[in-house]
């Protein structure tokens, strides 16, 4: 889901995040294989912004899996993993410098708060007071506002425990940042165990009742970041339902049923297979950009709710989550004025994202499963990507 370009560069521009330094640097290049096996991550400078704030990048490896991260927008820069035949690639969209993220309107590979996905109108009312958001998609709020947690530089801290390998990522957002309540207290977990799994803990503590829906908005494309399309990939949602939207991307509060639509994902299929029907939603988000209610509902445990694979390379991440729902978006907005760290520039359909979340504008429909968190309660959550060939 991206937002007008226009608008986020002008919002980025105005608080004097343009960067100084876009490259990272090549000394860890070589990083990700030389901190295999569950070695401790590597450290290396990525890039300056305009107020003189360093950036890093993190290097781990472990299992076969190899992820680089950003402490800006906690973001996953490359996600690394084999084919069927032993061969590596980076099935994730991103840059290769900052400056690109910074001025970017896609969310590549980020961390997304405090409220992942739409909020009707940046409003909501929590316990008789109404809150005005930042507004940056249209009327309305997306992924935390024009400032949201993936503009944030994060603390970082490595770690290994047994034979796994991660990072911790802080950030603490104040109260009244973006138009929210509450000074949040936000802690963000990467781990790679010696299965090559890349599971995702978050955790968070408020000291006002707020709202909040944390995601990671990573976008993949399983035959290689810049291989073309991903209308092949063939794709399993365990959702018999999903929420239909208006013209604004807002859920109308209806749960409809995916059987006999193009929506239905309950069978594997290629993505493309329907995505040009001509259906109403589809012809609205110009693909699908939905959230999908997934028939577990929330669990106190990850389960597993999707299976993407591609036919050509063989690889298959399966995603296991703790939430409710999960936004399935196709790409749509990729337009060709983007050029990934490949070299190659993106289109529409050349990479999908897979937001595990709360249903979008939940704070506003009291049928949806609420993301009200209150002082003495943890916001806990966990998804766990699995990748095999």
């Amino acid at each position: 889901m991206e937002l007008n370009r226009r608008t986020v560069i002008a919002g980025a521009a105005a608080a004097g995040l343009a960067t100084t330094l876009g490259t990272a640097t090549s000394a860890a290049a070589a990083a990700g294989p030389e901190a295999a096996s569950g070695r401790k991550p590597v450290k290396e400078y990525f890039g300056t912004l305009a107020d003189g704030t360093k950036v890093h990048r993190w290097s781990l490896a472990n299992g076969g899996t190899r992820l680089k991260v950003l402490s800006y927008g906690g973001i996953i820069q490359s996600l690394e993993i084999p084919d069927a035949l032993g061969r590596y690639a980076n099935v994730s969209l991103g840059y290769d410098n900052l400056a690109a993220y910074v001025a970017g309107t896609t969310f590549f590979g980020a961390t997304i708060g405090r409220y992942g996905n739409r909020i009707a109108k940046g409003r909501f009312t929590l316990d008789g007071t109404t809150y005005q958001l930042s507004v940056n998609d249209g009327v309305n709020s997306l992924h935390g506002g024009k400032l949201g947690f993936n503009t944030k530089v994060w603390d970082v801290e490595p770690f290994t425990s047994g034979s796994d390998v991660g990072l911790h990522l802080y950030y603490t957002s104040v109260d009244g940042e973006m138009g929210y309540p509450g000074t949040l207290r936000t802690k963000v977990t990467y781990t790679l165990t010696r299965h090559g799994a890349w599971r995702i803990d978050y955790t968070a503590t408020t000291d006002k009742p707020t709202v909040v829906n944390l995601t990671n908005h990573t976008y993949y494309n399983l035959a290689g970041e810049g291989s073309g399309s991903i209308y092949d990939h063939e794709l399993w949602l365990a959702a018999g339902r999903f929420t239909p939207t208006d013209t604004g991307l807002i859920p109308t509060g209806e749960l409809a049923k995916v059987k006999g639509t193009p929506f239905d994902f309950t069978h594997p299929k290629p993505i493309g297979r329907d995505i040009r029907t001509g259906h109403p939603q589809l012809v609205t988000a110009k693909g699908y950009d939905h959230n999908f209610v997934l028939d577990k509902g929330t669990t106190a445990r990850p389960e597993h709710v999707v299976t993407l694979r591609d036919p050509g390379s063989g690889r298959t991440l399966k995603i296991l989550t703790d939430q409710p729902g999960v936004q399935f978006y196709s790409g749509n907005f990729l337009d060709g004025t983007l050029v990934g760290q490949s070299g190659h520039t993106y289109r529409q359909g050349d990479g999908l994202a897979l937001e595990t979340q709360h249903f979008p504008d939940s704070p506003n429909e009291p049928s949806f499963p609420s993301t009200v968190l209150r002082p003495g309660q943890t916001y806990r959550t966990t998804t766990i990507h699995k990748f095999s060939a």
